[in-house]
């Protein structure tokens, strides 16, 4: 049967279990793989964001590209049947190239609606993001492995009749790439999601590039404030890796939203407090056209049929109630030290959180 025969990855000694490459070693319906990148320049005029996943036990790949300019959110998304050659990474008109593996990344998008044809380039080494486990109940619902990289980027975007000039100078790129098992629309949630109901749930991603140093700031917390992810890290070329302890962040939120406008995070040892200073500049909903949940007309890992193309033009005046429940990436710049970065500020917060004084999912800032 064709199922039983290699496919071209198997060539290569890359096997973790005893089986074709073709398969995962979970049954999951919930495994993936995949990718995301963030370009955006330093004046808040465009954010531009391509990904792209794998979804083995569903036999899904599909991808996104998604340009805030203005009040405009330009979207391409892709949809097909998985193949067999995992090296191809490409579906519709959007392709990734890996060039150089963890230093030189192509992005391409060859629409008429929206096109770009970028060339990432690190600027860092990759780093580990920590472990990421969740349950609800007794049942493990994600685990995921990550690492996250900064760098620069250069090449064209072109959406809405504009077009941009991407250059290392004004533009930065950062990128995370996950795999492992993620929530794919379509599971029925049963006893467990019934009598774990999700009172809350405060998120905050935050890879940031400086022009000697990469600053990857990660939280997680429930809705009593309790922390399962924590992370910030450092990272200077030529010198170790600088874990800066428990990063508190303080958020200025628009008066009746969530949306933050800017944010302090304390880093660092008490004794030698360090203040990450966060100023907004554009602001993109992952469930506007990106395809994360809690989107309402399409999401990552759903079957669409064979050769799904489909293209978007969304106001971002107009109401999106969904977005207010899911997770934004935030354009900014950055302040440490005397040092002025740029990246990416994501965050989502719905539910109830303590120690924001938000007491349930209709509660905003005052």
């Amino acid at each position: 049967m064709a199922d039983d025969r290699p496919v071209p990855l198997d060539e290569y000694p890359v096997h973790q279990v005893p089986l074709s490459m073709k398969h995962v070693a979970t049954g999951d319906r919930n495994a993936y793989d995949r990718c995301i990148f963030h370009v955006l320049d330093h004046d808040g005029r465009a954010l531009f964001i391509l990904g792209l996943g794998v979804y083995p036990n569903v036999g899904v790949i599909d991808a996104y590209a998604t340009l805030r300019t203005g009040d405009t959110l330009h979207a391409v998304r892709a949809s097909d049947a998985l193949g067999d050659d995992r090296m191809r990474l490409a579906v519709g008109p959007l392709r990734i190239e890996v060039e150089e593996p963890l230093r030189r990344i192509r992005l391409t998008c060859d629409d008429d609606t929206l096109s770009c044809d970028l060339v990432w380039a690190a600027g860092f080494p990759a780093l580990w993001e920590p472990h990421h486990l969740q349950r609800r109940g007794g049942r493990l619902t994600l685990e995921g492995r990550r690492f996250v990289q900064a760098g620069g980027v250069s090449g064209v975007i072109r959406a809405g009749g504009e077009e941009f000039r991407v250059d290392p100078g004004g533009w930065t790129g950062t990128r995370d790439r996950s795999w492992g098992v993620r929530p794919v629309p379509g599971e029925e949630g049963g006893r467990l999601a019934e009598e774990n109901p999700t009172e809350g749930f405060h998120w905050i991603w935050c890879p940031v590039r400086f022009e000697d140093r990469f600053l990857m700031v990660i939280t997680q917390e429930d809705a009593d404030g309790y922390r399962t992810l924590n992370d910030a890290t450092l990272v200077r070329p030529g010198d170790r890796d600088r874990r800066l302890g428990w990063p508190r962040t303080e958020i200025a939120y628009r008066s009746g939203t969530r949306h933050p406008e800017r944010a302090v995070v304390h880093l660092g040892d008490p004794r030698e407090p360090q203040e990450l200073e966060v100023e907004i500049l554009a602001s993109s909903p992952l469930a506007v056209g990106a395809g994360y949940p809690p989107a309402d007309d399409w999401q990552h890992g759903t079957w669409q049929g064979r050769g799904w193309v489909d293209r978007r033009t969304y106001d971002l005046t107009a109401p999106h109630p969904r977005a207010a429940y899911g997770v934004t990436d935030h354009s900014a710049r950055f302040r440490l030290d005397g040092h002025t970065g740029h990246g990416i500020f994501e965050h989502g917060s719905y539910g109830r959180h303590d120690p924001s004084g938000f007491a349930g999912f209709d509660s905003v800032a005052p």
